[in-house]
C-alpha cells in the first residue's frame, strides 16, 4: 500500500519541497503545540457544534464545514501566517507568478458513517483552463483531532501529480494521511485525493484547511465578503494582505476610493483603506520595457 512521508517539525524548506516534487503531499508532525491545539479547538466548536452539514455526495451528509476562519479564528490567523508554511508556499509557487495568496478556509469535521470522497484534483475549481506546467495551489490540512484511516484520513494518491489526468489509482497506491492532531498535511493542486471514509460509530475527525494559490487567480473564498473591511481593519497588514487587501502585480488589485474627491487614493494598493499613504511591493513604476517583457513570457 502506498503511503506519505512524515517529516519532522525542524525539517528544512528544502526536504518538504524535494517531497512536493517527486509525491505532491507529505505531513510533518507535531507542529502545533497542544496549548494551540485546544486554543484552536475552542474557537472552532461554537460553528461546528451547528448542523451545517454538506448538500450532496461531494461535500458529504456527515461532514460538516465552516469557513470564513480568518475573521472568526486568531489561531487560524496565525495558523496562516506560520512561517514555514508561508516560505514554502513561496519557493513552490514563485516559478509561476509574483506572489501568492491565501486562497481558501475551512474547518471540515467528517462525522461517523460518512462514505469516501471521489478523488478529486484542487485545479479543477479553475474549469480546467489552466495549463498542466502551472501549479496553482500548495494546499495545507491542519490535524484538530488525530487523522486516522477509521476515522476519515484524507485519500492521497502519491505522484499522481505527474499522471495523465484520466488515469486513476489502484487501491494499492491511495496513501491515508494518517497523522496526530497538531501535525499537518501539505499537497499540491494536482495530485488526486479525496476525503476518507469514517467507518467508526463515534469519532468524528476534524481538520482545518488553509489552501495558497497564485496571486493572480480567483481566490476559491471570497476573503472580502467572508472577511470584510470592517473585520479587516483589525487585523494586522500581514494577514490583511495574505488574503487580498494588496496588490498582486503593477496593477493587479489595485483599489480607488470612491468617496475620495481630492484624487489622493486613485490606483493605489487596498492598504491604504486602512492606513493613509502605504507603499507595497509593486508601488514603484516599473520600466516600461520591463513590464512589457514580462507580459510576454
Amino acid at each position: 500500500m502506498a503511503s506519505l512521508k512524515h517529516l519532522n517539525s525542524d525539517c528544512s524548506i528544502d526536504e518538504i519541497l524535494s517531497l512536493l516534487e517527486s509525491d505532491a503531499g507529505l505531513i510533518i508532525d507535531n507542529l502545533m503545540a497542544s496549548e494551540e491545539i485546544d486554543k484552536l479547538n475552542s474557537e472552532l466548536s461554537p460553528y461546528l457544534e451547528t448542523d451545517s452539514y454538506g448538500r450532496d455526495d461531494f461535500t458529504g451528509f456527515k461532514t460538516k464545514r465552516i469557513g470564513a476562519l480568518i475573521a472568526r479564528s486568531d489561531s487560524c490567523r496565525k495558523l496562516a501566517l506560520n512561517e514555514k508554511i508561508n516560505k514554502v508556499s513561496k519557493e513552490y509557487l514563485d516559478p509561476f507568478g509574483d506572489g501568492y495568496q491565501l486562497h481558501f478556509t475551512s474547518a471540515v469535521c467528517i462525522g461517523p458513517g460518512e462514505s469516501k470522497q471521489i478523488l478529486h484534483r484542487d485545479r479543477g475549481i479553475w474549469g480546467g483552463y489552466l495549463p498542466r506546467k502551472v501549479e496553482p495551489l500548495m494546499s495545507t490540512i491542519w490535524a484538530v483531532t488525530d487523522f486516522t484511516r477509521e476515522n476519515g484520513a484524507t485519500q492521497i494518491v502519491p505522484g499522481s501529480h505527474k499522471w495523465d489526468k484520466d488515469r486513476l489509482p489502484n487501491e494499492d497506491e491511495i496513501a491515508y494521511a494518517e497523522m496526530t492532531a497538531g501535525s499537518v498535511l501539505l499537497y499540491t493542486g494536482t495530485v488526486l485525493h479525496g476525503g476518507g471514509e469514517n467507518i467508526t460509530s463515534s469519532e468524528a475527525r476534524t481538520g482545518v484547511f488553509l489552501h495558497y494559490a497564485l496571486n493572480w487567480l480567483r481566490q476559491e473564498e471570497n476573503q472580502y465578503l467572508s472577511c470584510p473591511p470592517e473585520i479587516a481593519k483589525n487585523l494586522s497588514p500581514e494577514i490583511r494582505s495574505l488574503i487580498g487587501y494588496s496588490k498582486g502585480g503593477y496593477v493587479l488589485g489595485f483599489y480607488s476610493d470612491p468617496n475620495d474627491k481630492s484624487a489622493v487614493y486613485e490606483s493605489v494598493s487596498p492598504e491604504n483603506m486602512f492606513e493613509a499613504e502605504v507603499d507595497d511591493d509593486f508601488s514603484l513604476l516599473p520600466n516600461p520595457e520591463e513590464l512589457v517583457s514580462k507580459s510576454n513570457k
